[in-house]
């Protein structure tokens, strides 16, 4: 584990490689990047030595508090230069499931207009929204916990930007279901209808039709079970 000093030059480097880039000096040739994409290297290899899905989502937990001193240099004071260290790390945050940590990171590889390092095939907002949506969607087919406000602050910080139309739906899909669990039943049907324009095999149909009947019997004064 890095120490307090070690974090602070982090922090520091991270910082100044992007202010020099952001001012027509190459990234790659500061020495403190070159040394955060030596590290990210041999850690990639670690993951990629692993199959399990699971294990490797353990890892990058493991993994991603070495990395906070860089990330936390950029946020503050970075100058919107390309970064592949902190572009992996924000897609290994979502993976792990710390998306509080992630939206920071997304907002400002959004507003930078940063692009995903070569292994993703994705855009940047593509692999956003996408993978938050994948994750609401399994949260809600285990019955577990939608994390909606994530989902809702993803939404409005990709609205703007170009993307299928299935991964915008899918995204849709993922914060009706979370609505629809809140109890926010006329939210939710508008939020899976329009998921449904999108793309008519998002497979929300029933849920809308369930949602609706439970609309109209509470109007008329029935309980929903």
């Amino acid at each position: 584990m890095a120490s307090p000093a070690q974090r602070h030059m982090m922090r520091a480097t991270a910082a100044r490689v992007s202010a020099l880039a952001a001012f027509g000096n190459p990234l790659a040739n500061a020495s403190g990047y070159e040394l955060m994409l030596s590290r990210l290297a041999g850690d990639k290899r670690r993951l990629k030595a692993i199959q399990s899905i699971e294990s490797k989502c353990a890892l990058k937990r493991e993994l991603l508090p070495e990395y906070a001193p860089w990330v936390e240099g950029v946020l503050s004071d970075g100058k919107g230069a390309q970064d592949d260290v902190f572009m992996s790390i924000m897609v290994w945050t979502i993976d792990a499931g710390d998306y509080a940590a992630a939206l920071p990171m997304a907002r400002y590889a959004l507003q930078h207009k940063l692009t995903l390092p070569d292994q993703y095939q994705r855009t940047t907002a593509t692999l956003l929204a996408e993978e938050i949506a994948d994750a609401g969607i399994r949260a809600h087919d285990a019955s577990e916990s939608i994390d909606l406000q994530s989902l809702i602050q993803m939404h409005d910080l990709t609205e703007g930007e170009d993307m299928p139309d299935e991964v915008r739906a899918k995204l849709l899909k993922a914060i009706g279901y979370g609505l629809r669990a809140g109890k926010k039943r006329e939210q939710a049907c508008a939020a899976l209808k329009r998921a449904l324009q999108l793309h008519d095999k998002c497979g929300v149909k029933k849920d809308i039709e369930r949602l609706e009947r439970e609309i109209k019997n509470l109007a008329a004064g029935k309980s929903i079970r």
